[in-house]
């Protein structure tokens, strides 16, 4: 069950860092990261101002946070795939399920910072990297199902990497239940988007549940999996934010 933004946990129970994350995700969703105030992420919060310099240098350091919490659970999952055991193509669809679940689940729809103008800027740049490097990943996943023999996936990689980030628009759209629906869908089209027939596709489905513990990850209700980071800081606080 979530709670009501504003209503703070009481004494130790209480998780400050997860709920300045969860205040400031709903909040950048909702009216833009411009127009928030480090003094209405408190407010919602139910902290203290100062207690959000504690715990982050800055407005920029909270959307850092949740930027790389966006990507850091697929780009694990993603180098344990790279050159895991298996067919690639299992390997590949395994990633492209978990990772549209992972940036599309949980309350907030904290995919969508991913378009604010101001992730341009310097201050985001370990995002970046760390999202170039889950790329990389992508890169040599579909490079294998090709059977190419470099890492270069090339412009195929490119359309599976966007196939897979369309979940952040169908979530605005359908919720997180539409999403939880739509990525193993996302997965067997970017197996077809590589040439897979339909029988090859339903052995990469079938094989990848074998490679990773169980992709029924973040946001499966009533699943008992534990979330990753973001979800779980986001979960105690807001209600479904598009």
């Amino acid at each position: 069950m979530t709670g009501r933004p504003g209503r703070p946990r009481a004494g130790a129970d209480r998780d400050t860092r997860g709920d300045v994350l969860a205040a400031a995700a709903a909040l950048f969703s909702s009216v833009g990261y411009t127009a928030t105030s480090t003094y209405a992420i408190a407010e919602r919060a139910g902290v203290k101002q100062a207690s959000i310099y504690h715990h982050f240098r800055g407005k920029d350091v909270l959307l850092r946070t949740l930027l790389l919490e966006t990507v850091r659970p697929s780009l694990d999952l993603a180098d344990q795939l790279l050159d895991g055991p298996g067919d690639a193509a299992a390997r590949l669809w395994a990633l492209c399920d978990a990772d549209a679940r992972w940036l599309a689940a949980g309350p907030v729809n904290i995919g969508g910072l991913l378009h604010l103008p101001e992730v341009e800027g310097p201050a985001f740049a370990e995002f970046h990297a760390e999202r170039a490097q889950l790329r990389a990943r992508y890169d040599g996943l579909v490079s294998a199902v090709l059977g190419r023999g470099d890492d270069a996936g090339g412009p195929e990689a490119t359309l599976v990497f966007g196939l897979v980030e369309t979940v952040i628009t169908a979530r605005r759209t359908g919720g997180t239940a539409a999403v939880q629906r739509l990525a193993p869908l996302v997965a067997d089209a970017a197996l077809r988007l590589l040439g897979l027939d339909d029988a090859a596709v339903a052995r990469a489905r079938a094989t990848a549940a074998a490679l990773v513990p169980h992709p029924r990850l973040p946001a499966d209700a009533g699943s008992g999996a534990a979330p990753p980071a973001p979800v779980r800081a986001a979960s105690a606080q807001v209600d479904d934010v598009g």
